[in-house]
Formats: structure tokens, C-alpha cells, sequence
């Protein structure tokens, strides 16, 4: 989903972060709070896991920049030997750059705070820099992709830890959209997880939208496959914007 050249405002679509791991090159609308939930359910390693509400809210704080959080998640293992809590919370900041060459671009950087469970939480905290992207092909296709780069300030080792997204949508009318996505995650000194999925998004209306994805790893170190859906919404004029 693509807002007009320039920052988005109250009047344009809702465009979320969800629900393919590429984030939107786009920021909320000053004033306006945007709040993306979903749900999913997770295979790996023999483990079934269920996860939600995967909530993140997003401010826009002032024009072409927004304040965003990254609510603990709940992970809850069905069987296997998965564990089960909340995950770390996340908070960042996101600017929306000017487009070069047709190219809507941003940058987020953020940190995460140890706030989790034993055995889910990273222990550390842990800041990165992501810069997603998008660029029309056609009316009705698009490329979207985003680059992130972690520390994580507990797992030395593994630093700095690489994660290219790349993402082709196609525009199903004025209100649905449908991808097909690759996710790589590439620490150092240790295997890669690759995973591969598809899914679509519905704007129920210019501030609400139903989306769902299913995918599978591509390797050994990845989920054997997941699935979930999600909602979002948008409040606007909450700071006079």
C-alpha cells in the first residue's frame, strides 16, 4: 500500500506493518495512532506454539514521523519442548525520507528492553537499524523489501545479526492486496533461518483492515511452517493532525 509523494495524512489509506515481515516504508499520519494485532500459530523443532496479539502501536508524532512499541508477546507451546512467556518490549523511532527515483523510503531505529521471560527474553539490550523500502512496478504491482541490522548487547557471538526482506504485492482492487515474500536472518557465526511465505490484506474500510499469511522454512534452522491472521486500526486527529 502506497500513501501519495510526500507524507501521509489523515486522509489516505491505512498502510500497517503487517502481515509480511517487511515493514511499510511509510509512517502513521501526524495525530493519528495506529494499533496492528494478530495471531499466529507456530511449528518448529516438533514444538506447536501460539502467539499473540503481536500488538504494535504506532504514534505519529510529527510530520513524516512516528513513535512505535512493540507490545510483549505471549508465547504459548501446545506441546514439545517450547517455552512459554512474554516476549521483550520494543520501542523505536521511524522517519519517512524523501522518495529519489520513485522510491519510498524510511528509517527506523529502536532498542529492545529485557522485559521478557527467562526463557524467551534476549537478556540484553538490544538496538538495530532498519530501513524498508517500496517501489511501484506497475498500477497493480509493487517490490517491497527491508534491511535490518541487530546487536543483540548479550550474544556477542552472534553479532551483528543481517535481515533482508524482500516482497512482491499485487493490488487486488481498491481495497486488497496479496505477496508472496522472502525472510532471511543471518547472525554471525551461526546458521542461517530462511523462510518463505504468502499471504493478503483486506481494508474493510479507510482505517480498518483484516489481513492473514502462511509460510515455511527453507532450512533446517527456520519454522517448519506458521500461519496467522490479524487486525488493525487506525485512530486520527488525536494531536491535531
Amino acid at each position: 500500500m502506497f500513501a501519495a509523494d510526500g507524507c501521509p495524512n489523515s486522509a489516505d489509506e491505512i498502510s500497517t506493518d503487517r502481515p509480511d515481515v517487511t515493514n511499510s516504508s511509510v509512517v502513521v499520519p501526524y495525530g493519528s495512532l495506529q494499533v496492528e494485532n494478530g495471531v499466529d500459530e507456530t511449528r518448529r523443532q516438533g514444538s506447536n506454539v501460539v502467539s499473540g496479539t503481536e500488538t504494535r502501536l504506532r504514534l505519529g508524532v510529527a510530520q513524516c514521523t512516528e513513535v512505535l512499541a512493540d507490545v510483549p508477546t505471549y508465547f504459548y507451546s501446545l506441546n514439545g519442548r517450547a517455552s512459554s512467556g512474554f516476549s521483550d518490549l520494543v520501542v523505536s523511532v521511524k522517519r519517512e525520507l524523501p522518495v529519489p527515483l520513485g522510491f519510498h523510503l524510511s528509517v527506523t531505529g529502536g532498542l529492545g528492553f529485557p522485559t521478557g521471560a527467562s526463557k524467551i527474553s534476549s537478556h540484553g539490550y538490544d538496538p538495530y537499524i532498519q530501513v524498508p523500502w517500496s517501489r511501484r512496478i506497475t498500477d497493480d504491482w509493487s517490490l517491497h523489501g527491508m534491511f535490518t541490522v541487530t546487536w543483540f548487547t548479550s550474544q556477542h557471538i552472534i553479532n551483528p545479526t543481517f535481515e533482508p526482506t524482500l516482497s512482491l504485492e499485487r493490488a487486488l482492487g481498491p481495497a486488497g492486496d496479496l505477496f508472496v515474500e522472502y525472510v532471511g536472518e543471518y547472525p554471525n557465526h551461526a546458521r542461517p533461518s530462511q523462510i518463505l511465505d504468502a499471504g493478503g490484506s483486506w481494508r474493510v474500510t479507510r482505517v480498518q483492515q483484516l489481513d492473514f499469511h502462511v509460510g515455511f522454512g527453507l532450512n533446517s534452522s527456520s519454522p517448519n511452517h506458521f500461519f496467522g491472521i490479524g487486525y488493525s486500526f487506525r485512530l486520527d486527529g488525536l494531536l491535531g493532525g
